[in-house]
């Protein structure tokens, strides 16, 4: 069964294009951070911020072609961990069915995070987390944005 989980902090270091989220189990003490792109980084940030853009940017007109087509996100899910990359899918329910995409974590977080929609994550990839090793942790050089 899937474990409801919350992003809990960015860690953007302005230096390199590898950023870092990180993921908290919301009823319990489980934690992992994920490696995303830049881009992907300052999307979440702004929509998390509420930061309005002239254009829209992809995960906003994602977001506006979901709605338009009668449809809402429902829930993200990270259902894999397979070779140290993350593999998620957007749940989208219209007309009473649900459609399951494929997607990038930060692309869905980024997508999903202006309209608070839930994220999951399966046990599968909770216990895979725990086995392997992470060098993926911020250093001291991250900006932390923390909204705990």
């Amino acid at each position: 069964m899937p474990v409801q989980m919350e992003l809990a902090r960015i860690f953007i270091r302005e230096m390199t294009d590898m950023q870092v989220i990180e993921l908290r189990e919301l009823d319990g003490d489980r934690s992992f951070p994920i490696v995303i792109g830049l881009p992907e980084a300052f999307a979440i940030e702004r929509r998390l911020k509420g930061v309005d853009v002239p254009r829209p940017q992809t995960h906003d007109l994602l977001a506006t072609t979901i709605g338009q087509l009668g449809a809402r996100l429902d829930r993200i899910v990270i259902h894999e961990l397979h070779e140290g990359t993350f593999y998620a899918m957007l749940c989208i329910e219209q007309d009473g069915r649900e459609i399951e995409i494929d997607c990038r974590p930060s692309d869905a977080i980024a997508l999903g995070v202006a309209e608070e929609v839930p994220i999951y994550v399966s046990e599968q990839v909770l216990d895979a987390i725990e086995e392997e090793p992470t060098d993926d942790a911020p250093d001291s050089g991250a900006n932390p944005l923390d909204w705990d």
